[in-house]
């Protein structure tokens, strides 16, 4: 089984911002991919972002998105959460979770 991190103290207020229900459904699909399981969500992979970076969809209005990557240390770490209001690409939110990727790279030194 692999680990679980947030790859930051702000990734982690972003998570537990949201609704319970979506809270829940982000986590049992986490926990999947904790297990080497495929995920019930839609993904989509973000090579934009970084190698290996994914994001877990939930359409609907309000739409939400969850960014994670398990390429390092046999864990999955969650870099952004975010509400959609747009449609196509936020690039506010890419651009921020390629940031917090770089300082997780930095932090384990690779």
């Amino acid at each position: 089984m692999k680990n679980f991190a947030f790859a930051s103290d702000a990734a982690e207020r972003e998570y537990k911002e949201f609704p319970d229900e979506i809270q829940d459904d982000f986590g049992l699909n986490l926990m999947l991919i904790q297990l080497d399981q495929d995920p019930k969500l839609p993904i989509k992979h973000l090579n934009s972002v970084g190698p290996g970076v994914i994001e877990l969809i939930i359409n609907g209005s309000p739409a939400f998105r969850c960014l994670y990557i398990t390429k390092y240390q046999d864990t999955v770490f969650v870099l952004h959460s975010f509400e959609k209001t747009t449609n196509g690409n936020d690039v506010k939110a890419m651009r921020l979770a390629g940031k917090r990727l770089q300082a997780l790279k930095l932090e384990l030194g690779v």
